[in-house]
């Protein structure tokens, strides 16, 4: 019985490389290029990397034991509880993912998450557009751009009721409408933490925010927020995230600071709706 730690450790350093290369595998960027995403498969996915995840710290629990066993005297067998291995084994407890869409998640390949897509930034937003209005503070205040203020529209878009401009709120519909047809459960879950907020950039004496201009939105799963800039985020926004990109949404998740709640329109879908002369 000696041995048996040792067998079980040298199968789960075997097995555990291989468990990692074939979610690396799944995880590739290639197999997320539209949004026919199967959201029970990426959610199975997490479960098999937190499987992994707790399959390592076992290993290590394991080493520990058999380097334990080793320094220990020979001739005292019964200080040694015949259950340690099976509770090695065991782990802590259960791993089931609780209300999965909400489960936070590390992003993979955080910088790369746009595929190509641009933001618009503040200074293009205000060459191609002008201003939402001309005096800036830190606080939500009114539109006082006429030409901007008369495409405004405040309208229930699937789960959420936003006001942005018609343009957005037309694409927000789409993506919605694909959402809930792929993936209802996670439609239901659906929520938004803003969308118009004309205001300037927090920390700038006059840089707008994409909010500003009725092209952004926040949102979350369940009404849990996600944490500003720790590169981690909610299960269910990196799904979302696919939905948007194919409609010319950046996801902020691959901002410099990132901010996984936060979707806006690409520069490249700015320029598509102004050259039809929609906004």
């Amino acid at each position: 019985m000696r041995f048996v730690p040792a067998i079980i450790i040298g199968l789960a350093l075997i097995l555990a490389p291989a468990v990692f290369v074939g979610l690396s595998y799944l995880l590739s960027e290639e197999d997320f290029q539209g949004s026919a995403v199967d959201s029970g498969a990426r959610i199975e996915i997490e479960m098999l990397r937190q499987q992994v995840e707790d399959l390592q710290i076992r290993v290590d629990d394991l080493e520990n034991e058999i380097t334990r066993l080793g320094t220990a005297s020979v001739a005292a067998p019964t200080d040694i509880d015949p259950d340690d291995e099976d509770a090695a084994l065991r782990g802590v407890g259960p791993n089931e993912i609780i209300d999965a869409y909400a489960q936070v998640v590390l992003i993979a390949d955080r910088l790369n998450v746009n595929r190509g897509l641009q933001v618009a930034g503040s200074d293009y937003l205000e060459a191609k557009l002008g201003r939402p209005r001309e005096a800036l503070s830190d606080n939500c205040e009114p539109m006082t751009n006429e030409k901007l203020a008369d495409k405004l529209v405040l309208e229930q878009v699937g789960p959420i009721r936003v006001r942005m401009l018609k343009p957005a709120i037309d694409s927000l519909r789409r993506v919605f409408e694909t959402i809930e047809r792929a993936d209802p459960d996670l439609y239901a879950r659906i929520n938004t933490s803003g969308s118009l907020c004309v205001r300037r950039i927090r920390g700038t004496r006059n840089r707008l925010s994409t909010h500003s201009y009725g092209l952004a939105l926040d949102l979350n799963i369940d009404g849990h927020l996600d944490n500003f800039t720790d590169g981690k985020t909610q299960l269910g926004l990196t799904i979302l995230a696919d939905f948007f990109h194919a409609e010319g949404w950046v996801w902020g998740a691959g901002f410099r600071r990132e901010d996984s709640m936060h979707f806006e329109i690409s520069r490249r879908q700015l320029d598509e709706w102004l050259a039809a002369g929609l906004l």
